[in-house]
């Protein structure tokens, strides 16, 4: 059975935000001395895109989105919003156009306009975390695509989506399902090649 938390601290560790290992180490520390370690719930999180303010921390319920944190930051997040329910507004994001502080992640201009598709739970979930990707809906179209199309199926789906290769070419996946599907030979190979890229 699963544990239910009153709180969820979601924690940056993506390579934007340097320093969040000490971050997530501070606050597991404070949480144990507060004797809050069974009632709040540390998720470390992939990248949600806001690296320029980085460190990044999300409270859950309420969604309070803190910026540019340290493990200094960690026992007055504990005891103001974790205990007291407050924010900490030094922490809070200002919106440089408009002059203001915003408390909650969905309520900043970066994020509002954004409809995120295939990294929509990145930044939600813990990315090593397999059942949290499943409870997601994670495998759902693999699992239609073994068990419920037919190899036709599949490769018509691909055609559709318009997915292509990352090559120069950007050759259209579809096709190249379709050819090795109808090639002679009882015997068939996929040989996959990638190139790791660093800017």
């Amino acid at each position: 059975m699963h544990r239910i938390y009153r709180s969820h601290i979601l924690i940056c560790t993506g390579s934007g935000c340097p320093g969040a290992p000490m971050i997530v180490e501070a606050l597991k520390e404070e949480l144990i001395k507060r004797k809050l370690e069974n009632e709040v719930r540390i998720v470390q999180i992939g990248c949600p895109g806001f690296c320029s303010k980085g460190p990044l921390m999300i409270i859950y319920p309420e969604g309070i989105l803190y910026c540019e944190i340290s493990p200094d930051d960690v026992p007055e997040i504990v005891e103001e919003t974790i205990i007291k329910g407050r924010t900490v507004k030094r922490l809070l994001y200002k919106d440089p156009i408009a002059a203001q502080l915003v408390t909650h992640y969905s309520e900043i201009p970066f994020y509002k306009k954004q409809k995120r598709v295939i990294l929509k739970n990145c930044g939600f979930i813990d990315p090593e975390n397999i059942d949290e990707y499943i409870a997601e809906g994670g495998y759902e179209a693999l699992g239609k695509a073994l068990f419920e199309m037919s190899p036709e199926n599949v490769i018509e789906e691909i055609k559709k989506s318009g997915l292509r290769g990352r090559g120069g070419a950007g050759f259209p996946t579809g096709l190249k399902w379709e050819f090795t599907k109808n090639a002679r030979g009882e015997k068939k190979y996929i040989i996959c090649n990638f190139k790791m890229t660093y800017s």
